[in-house]
């Protein structure tokens, strides 16, 4: 119940900035985690990614300062931190599917997004088959991308590098090199920190070569789901680890990177492991 009041005060701390720039990472220390995962979990349990409810909030906000109050369309734009009219009419007509001009006539429908608000749901129908595991550092050597802030801007970026180190043999000289636990394919999310997000699509090894990156995954306590089918299923499968497991299960993210573990190279009837890191609330 602890975690699911950390979100919600969260959300009251978005209430309370929308006329402001509303601070993700501040978002993170108040639910007691990296933005990045914060943004995760928020999409996971609202069904819409957090930079989008944002912007349905402020544009539900600004119809009503338009349609109630008679402001203007360029004083309100300026209150939701919108320094370019286009840019607001564009946000705006997002939302509404009207310009913010079309407001002020008699009838004219506008959209309302009320506040979001967290509660926990019994669910586990299906079961859900994890370890704990407390492992040492471990070493990769690999590629990356660096990713947005915005989490919702890196849904294109990683399906796309996966396609191109397969179609490449990168990914083929990479599996070559494995020689370390945990053996398998990675995609390691390094979002936590100072240092620039990065995703590492690479192996556990000791072996270095120059046109690879390295990097130490740091010591932690993992919550490791073992799970099998699509790509699409290995989003499922995190999406019921926050909304279903996380919530009740004594735990809430720890200070380490998500690390996906590829058992075999299948696309289509893969073998995995989810890693999560986690510590004891």
């Amino acid at each position: 119940m602890e975690w699911i009041e950390k979100l919600n005060q969260a959300i009251s701390h978005i209430e309370e900035h929308l006329t402001d720039e509303v601070d993700y990472e501040q978002l993170g220390r108040i639910a007691c985690c990296s933005s990045y995962h914060f943004q995760r979990m928020f999409t996971y349990m609202a069904g819409i990614p957090l930079s989008e409810y944002v912007r349905r909030r402020k544009m539900s906000l600004a119809a009503v300062d338009l349609q109630g109050k008679g402001m203007k369309i360029i004083d309100v734009a300026d209150k939701y931190g919108y320094r370019s009219p286009t840019a607001f009419n564009r946000a705006f007509q997002s939302v509404h599917g009207i310009a913010p001009s079309a407001v002020k006539n008699e009838g004219v429908s506008v959209k309302s997004f009320p506040p979001i608000q967290f509660k926990i749901t019994v669910k586990g129908v299906e079961e859900m088959n994890y370890r704990i595991e407390t492992k040492d550092a471990f070493r990769i050597v690999g590629v990356s991308v660096p990713l947005h802030k915005d989490i919702e801007k890196n849904f294109t970026v990683i399906p796309s590098k996966w396609q191109e180190i397969s179609s490449d043999g990168t990914l083929q000289r990479l599996s070559s090199m494995m020689d370390a636990q945990p053996m398998g394919v990675l995609g390691v999310s390094a979002c936590n920190g100072t240092e620039p997000w990065k995703y590492y699509i690479a192996v556990s090894s000791s072996q270095a070569k120059e046109d690879f990156e390295e990097y130490l995954v740091p010591a932690a306590t993992w919550a490791i789901f073992s799970g099998g089918g699509t790509n699409q299923s290995i989003q499922e499968l995190e999406r019921r680890i926050v909304t279903e497991w996380l919530p009740t299960s004594g735990y809430e993210y720890g200070n380490a990177p998500d690390v996906e573990v590829y058992l075999n190279p299948d696309p289509q009837n893969a073998q995995y492991e989810v890693w999560i890191p986690v510590v004891k609330k």
